[in-house]
């Protein structure tokens, strides 16, 4: 015991005459979560739209109107030729173009169903799929509202039936996007600030030969890699503690669930992450190959992760492999703890699979390491 506190302590010393981490640890990650909680946002506005009204009535008007007093939409421009509107959206001028017939009020009139065509440019997925999802709502509502609408037109008999449908939104009632971003991005930045930082570590110091002195001493090699990890398991902690500082600060996220539960549990995931790190350092020559490395791994851990897609919604195959993401769980464990304030009994999975994780990439990492005997 006494020569591992002597090399955790040799690595708290080396971190903290290292300006670079000390950067890393306090003002990169408050700017990182300032500009990326408010930058990534699910929500789609400003959807470009393009209207080709060839009735000019006044059912047609009315739903010009409807749709422009939507926040989510901007008319570009309202135009009678379907050739100059597909020529806006080929130079992306326009992310919906909005045709509506010239016998749209007639058909109204008479009973039927007049028929639109909406074209969307699905350069965009998301932008795509949303924008015209909000345009076929309002659509519907109008639909249904028609004849409040048309006061001229008698009201039918059925007008007051069908089914009154209320909702609420539980855990995030006011929809703000923040509060489902934030603890996401925080656990993202506290995972992957310490991979990258336990990568560089072995390899600065192989760099600048400081590990040949290591490595000719009686040290085991779990006491090399458990001297490695404790520092900056430390470095991960106050990561996490001065996000969720600046995101009840800055964000006011909510933190209903039990801090110390998400703190045993990041405490548990960082031990992963830091021995995938180590673990990477072990193959790696320079710094440059161990960020190389370090980074391939992080994007598939981000884009696989479900802080912007969900996991549900990912092929099953894919749902599988976020089994072997630390970021995933950590996310996850992140979004239940501050918004639904779920118990232990409700991560039991996380944790599992978090612990299972640990073992093996710590385990690796251990055997990994070439020491000279």
């Amino acid at each position: 015991m006494r020569t591992l506190f002597f090399l955790i302590q040799k690595e708290f010393l080396q971190i903290m005459r290292n300006k670079t981490i000390l950067i890393m640890m306090t003002i990169l990650p408050i700017f990182q979560l300032i500009v990326l909680s408010n930058a990534a946002t699910n929500e789609v506005k400003e959807v470009k739209i393009i209207l080709l009204d060839h009735d000019l009535s006044e059912t047609s008007r009315a739903l010009t109107r409807k749709i422009m007093a939507n926040e989510h939409f901007r008319l570009i421009d309202q135009l009678f030729s379907k050739e100059q509107a597909l020529e806006k959206m080929q130079a992306n001028e326009a992310d919906i173009i909005l045709e509506v017939p010239g016998n749209f009020e007639k058909e109204f009139v008479r009973g039927e169903k007049p028929a639109m065509q909406m074209l969307v440019n699905a350069i965009n997925g998301q932008q795509a799929t949303v924008g015209s999802g909000y345009l076929r709502n309002i659509i519907n509502t109008y639909n249904r509202d028609i004849f409040s609408e048309i006061h001229w037109m008698p009201r039918p008999a059925t007008s007051h039936s069908g089914i009154d449908v209320s909702s609420r939104y539980w855990y995030n009632p006011l929809l703000r996007y923040t509060d489902f971003m934030v603890p996401g991005i925080l656990a993202e930045l506290t995972a992957l600030l310490t991979i990258v930082l336990t990568a560089m570590n072995v390899v600065r110091e192989r760099e600048i030969g400081t590990i040949e002195q290591v490595n000719v001493t009686p040290i085991k090699k779990w006491q090399f890699i458990i001297g490695k990890l404790v520092p900056f398991l430390c470095v991960g902690m106050f990561i996490m503690t001065v996000g969720l500082t600046v995101g009840k600060i800055v964000f006011d996220i909510p933190m209903v669930g039990s801090l110390g539960l998400l703190f045993v549990y990041a405490f548990i995931n960082l031990i992963a992450v830091l021995g995938f790190g180590l673990l990477i350092s072990n193959f790696a020559d320079t710094q440059q190959q161990a960020i190389f490395v370090a980074f391939f791994f992080i994007l598939i851990f981000i884009l696989m992760s479900g802080l912007f897609t969900p996991i549900d919604s990912m092929p099953t195959w894919a749902r599988y492999l976020t089994k072997a993401n630390p970021l995933a769980h950590f996310i996850a464990v992140s979004r239940k703890v501050l918004m639904k304030g779920s118990g232990f009994l409700d991560l039991t999975s996380e944790f599992i699979y978090t612990t299972i994780l640990a073992i093996i990439f710590n385990a690796a990492a251990i055997w990994s390491y070439k020491k000279q005997e």
